[in-house]
């Protein structure tokens, strides 16, 4: 094979390195924001996480203790998290600072490497799971609601309960508290003392809300304060409660279906009445008891999981206007007015389930689409909703836009393309041709995942009614085609934002479908040969598709646009299937498109890869015709070829099979030209890097591999992934690859060759300048500065020559044959005293540098002390330590570690230096058997002469 040389030719790559990944986020549990909504916590398995929601970068993970997370909640200041589990335990945490504000997506938080433990820990908190916790306004209490219907109130910085409750009937299904934030008498609500009293408001699964007085008379530590009101109006549990923050109106939702609006307050129900119509009565000036009324059933005709109120200005409470939000089985968001009853904005979309999918399909979409929890955050304007689909959407409290969406879990990643999103229908055709600034998976799931690779922004797109197994994209990278096991390949084009939408707002939407296979779709490939004229419609001309009914479709895309405006609906069109070919014996498993979309090749399970010509012929009247001609098919496979890849600049071919192979094939006579062998699975990804001198490969055995293709080897092996690696993407630039397995990990991989490059000359250079100081400094005797740069650069050969040379000096009063190396070894304090032992340690196993060994270890074991060598070891590790950015160890912790270090040591030196003795004395009782001889011999000549 030939390989480009000359000036032109690219620097081969070496290096890589993990820039970012996309790991498991939420799986399952509690949800909380910080109320500015930079952080978020999660729950993934028995894992705490903490994430930065503009990057989606995860900060850090918090000491667990091993078991599921029953609810949490963050402090209103965001200070503190507070954390139950089903071990009954509660566990509060401090949260890390806030990071820099000038981070941005090229250059993410940097992720704590230590766990964060928690500042307090209360072993047994209640009798029975906690299910519900809350922080009250202040940031000071915390109130907790366990399954055996039993509410405590926590004091959260000292650790005590302050309240207990007691008399629900069931668990505990809802908490809120209540604590004005304005002056009580202004309002003419009741005060204690001139006091704001705060309230407890608790639902549990007997249907039944109480209200409890956290103010006065209330402390019962040991057993039962009686609530002051309990207000009766639901049919089944209550969900959500909610209470202004004048702690007028008191909300809540069950899943009996309705809202009902509590006036805190009334003395009648004609005051009631009054009061929803914005006018108020003063009060008295006397504290008066809590008597709560009924204002107003509001019928939602869905189960309520989560409910509250909307912040309203000054001037709209002075209307009397009252707004709260709901959620619940439909899995949107209603915005509703409390007076009237209705709804005035409903963010997210019903009609969740596709039209092609079945009843019980329709019921399952549903039940996976439902909102369990709603985040309100009023400083921002948002509004976070959480999925039992694991998904976390953020939308805009105004206008009700989708801003963000987090996915939680993407199960196994099954293939991964780059795409590059438009970003403005006004703009140039340059500026909107914004290479790689999105990324799209197919996982274990109908529903395709596409990234936004600044920030990890994501979007769901569905229509497929099965699990998707294949995508591609067009030759400029803006379409994306995709295969499903639903017997369908469907067409995606980007929605073009308009210029007064946010720019959020981006996705995609459905534009062709291809139906005609009888089995799943495990393969698809777009044409590559460039677009269209500027102006057309498309863009589009081709594109193929491979089943498991052995068969490969041909397909006329030209019809099929390439943008969709954001504000128009779109027809989906019904693509035409242009040829049929019977291609293998069995399931076709890849497909790829040659570069100038002349050849296409399958890979398939029957073992081999056929390459056919392509005839894509257009006719005067516009009706396109295509045909498929086999010339030539690729034989060597033991198994099945899971993946085919064109080279971009060279006629030839690569296939990755399940005989953990790579084989690169010559599109001349189809012989095999080369055959690498490195991965210990099958190998199930490949791609062409460096025009075409280099391969990248990823595999069963969750390694990912560089490879040289002159000299076959691999040049480097990314790893991270702990399953099968089925997705793998090259960005058009080729500085990035992205890796995607079955452990539901994405990777990205940047390429650091100049960099890695750069530190390794840089370090060279540096090592021949302190060769250089080195020598100086023996040259001048100073050997207290050559001994520690030894240290300092870890040369155990360089230390060894010179103890060596020193002994030859032979001063009679020093222990290694000059005073002054003695004065220095003496001195040594720390990790050099460690470094300089574990050299020894490894000269003493062999007997040609022994006797250096056991000179240097006789000149420290006399000039040093036992603690001091402990205490050198033990600082090693404080250093180590802190150079890893770990945590400082105490003293009592430094000396344990110093004195298991010695002891490894001293284990390592004994044995040796026993059989160095035993050596020495086989010699000297040698020695006296050649005196022997020799004096026989001389007695023997005395004789004869």
């Amino acid at each position: 094979m030939a390989v480009p040389v000359g000036s032109g030719r690219p620097k081969l790559k070496t290096a890589f390195k993990k820039a970012r990944t996309i790991a498991p986020l939420y799986t399952s549990g509690a949800v909380a924001i910080t109320l500015d909504g930079t952080r978020l916590v999660t729950c993934v398995a028995e894992d705490i996480l903490l994430t930065d929601v503009e990057t989606g970068v995860q900060i850090c993970r918090f000491v667990g203790d091993t078991q599921p997370i029953s609810s949490l909640c963050i402090t209103p200041s965001g200070s503190h998290l507070l954390v139950f589990t089903s071990s009954l335990s509660l566990r509060i945490y401090e949260l890390p600072p806030i990071p820099n504000s000038n981070t941005n997506a090229s250059s993410p938080p940097e992720q704590l490497k230590k766990r964060v433990p928690p500042v307090r820990v209360v072993g047994r908190a209640h009798d029975a799971p906690v299910h519900v916790c809350r922080a009250d306004p202040t940031s000071t209490y915390l109130a907790s609601g366990a399954a055996d219907g039993v509410v405590k109130v926590w004091d959260i910085r000292r650790g005590f309960v302050t309240h207990v409750f007691r008399g629900h009937g069931g668990v505990v299904s809802a908490l809120a508290f209540s604590f004005p934030r304005v002056k009580a008498d202004a309002l003419g609500l009741d005060s204690v003392g001139g006091r704001r009293t705060m309230h407890l408001v608790t639902a549990s699964v007997d249907t039944r809300i109480r209200v409890f007085n956290l103010t006065e008379g209330a402390s019962t530590s040991s057993g039962g304060g009686k609530p002051e009101a309990v207000l009766e109006g639901h049919v089944s549990v209550p969900r959500g409660l909610d209470v202004t923050p004048d702690g007028r109106w008191l909300v809540s939702g069950g899943r009996d279906a309705v809202v009902l609006i509590w006036d805190m307050h009334s003395k009648s129900a004609a005051a009631s009445t009054t009061a929803m119509k914005g006018k108020t009565k003063k009060a008295s000036g006397k504290a008066v008891g809590m008597t709560p009324s009924l204002a107003k059933t509001v019928p939602v005709l869905e189960r309520v999981e989560a409910v509250g109120f909307m912040q309203e200005e000054e001037e709209d409470v002075e209307k009397g206007q009252l707004r709260f939000y709901t959620g619940g089985e439909k899995g949107v968001i209603k915005i509703w007015d409390a007076k009237k009853g209705q709804v005035l904005e409903t963010f997210g979309r019903e009609d969740a389930a596709t039209t092609t999918a079945t009843a019980s399909a329709d019921e399952d979409m549903e039940e996976q689409r439902q909102i369990t929890n709603i985040l309100y955050l009023p400083s921002k304007s948002t509004m976070v909703s959480i999925h039992a689909d694991q998904n976390i959407i953020f939308h805009s409290a105004v206008d009700g836009t989708l801003s963000r969406q987090m996915i939680g879990y993407n199960d196994e990643i099954v293939d991964a393309t780059f795409l590059s999103h438009p970003s403005s229908s006004s703009l140039s055709p340059q500026q909107q041709q914004q290479r790689d600034t999105h990324v799209a998976f197919a996982t274990n799931s109908s529903l395709i995942r596409v990234y936004s690779t600044a920030n990890l922004d994501a979007r769901l797109l569905e229509g497929h009614s099965e699990i998707v197994l294949a995508l591609d994209r067009s030759a400029d990278g803006t379409v994306l085609a995709s295969g499903s096991k639903d017997k369908t390949a469907r067409i995606w084009a980007p929605v073009v934002v308009d210029d007064d939408a946010s720019s959020a707002s981006w996705g995609y939407k459905c534009v062709g479908v291809c139906e005609g296979h009888a089995e799943s779709v495990g393969a698809v490939a777009m044409a590559r040969g460039g677009s269209a004229p500027e102006g057309g419609r498309g863009g589009l001309k081709f594109m193929f598709t491979g089943s498991q009914d052995r068969t490969i479709k041909m397909w006329d895309v030209s019809d099929v646009p390439t943008t969709v405006a954001s504000s128009s609906d779109v027809d989906v069109v019904r693509c035409k299937s242009l040829t049929t070919h019977k291609a293998h014996e069995k399931d076709i498993n890849a497909l790829d498109i040659s570069p100038n979309d002349r050849f296409l090749v399958s890979g398939s399970q029957d073992r081999t890869a056929k390459i056919f010509e392509i005839q894509y012929i257009t006719s005067s009247n516009g009706s396109v015709r295509g045909e498929l001609k086999l010339v030539g098919t690729c034989k060597g496979h033991k198994r099945g070829v899971w993946t085919v890849r064109f080279g971009r600049a060279e006629r030839v071919l690569a296939t990755g099979s399940g005989d953990k192979t790579v084989k690169l094939w010559s599109l001349d006579d189809y012989a095999c030209l080369r055959t690498f062998e490195g991965h210990t699975n099958s190998v199930l990804r490949v791609d062409f890097l460096c025009a075409g001198m280099q391969l990248v490969s990823a595999g069963s055995d969750g390694l990912v591999k560089v490879w040289n293709v002159r000299e076959e080897e691999c040049v480097a092996t990314l790893d991270n992934h702990e399953d099968k690696v089925w997705a793998l993407a090259v960005s058009s630039d080729e500085r990035t690859i992205i890796s995607g397995a079955a452990d539901s990990v994405v990777t990205f991989w940047e390429d650091c060759t100049e960099e890695a490059e750069t530190e390794k000359e840089n370090k060279r250079a540096d090592a021949v300048l302190k060769d250089q100081d080195f020598m100086n400094y023996v040259a001048l005797r100073d050997y207290k500065r050559a001994i520690e740069l030894a240290l300092a650069m870890a040369q155990p050969g360089r230390l060894f020559n010179l103890f060596r040379d020193v002994a030859g000096e032979g001063e009679s009063s020093s222990l290694t044959g000059s005073t002054a190396v003695d004065e220095v070894i003496r001195t040594l304090r720390g990790s050099e005293l460690a470094k300089l032992l574990r050299f020894v340690r490894d000269w003493n196993t062999n007997a040609k540098t022994s006797v250096v060994a056991q000179q240097v270890l006789y000149a420290i074991v006399k000039l040093q002390r036992a603690e001091r060598v402990i205490g050198a070891f033990g600082e090693e590790t404080a250093e180590r330590a802190f150079a890893e950015g770990e945590e400082e160890e105490d003293a009592t912790s430094g000396a344990k570690t110093g004195r298991t270090a010695v002891k490894e040591v001293l284990e390592a030196l004994i044995p040796y230096s026993e059989r160095h003795q035993g050596r020495i004395e086989r010699l000297v009782q040698e020695s006296y058997v050649v005196d022997y001889i020799l004096g026989e011999m001389d007695d023997g000549m005395d004789v004869d002469t």
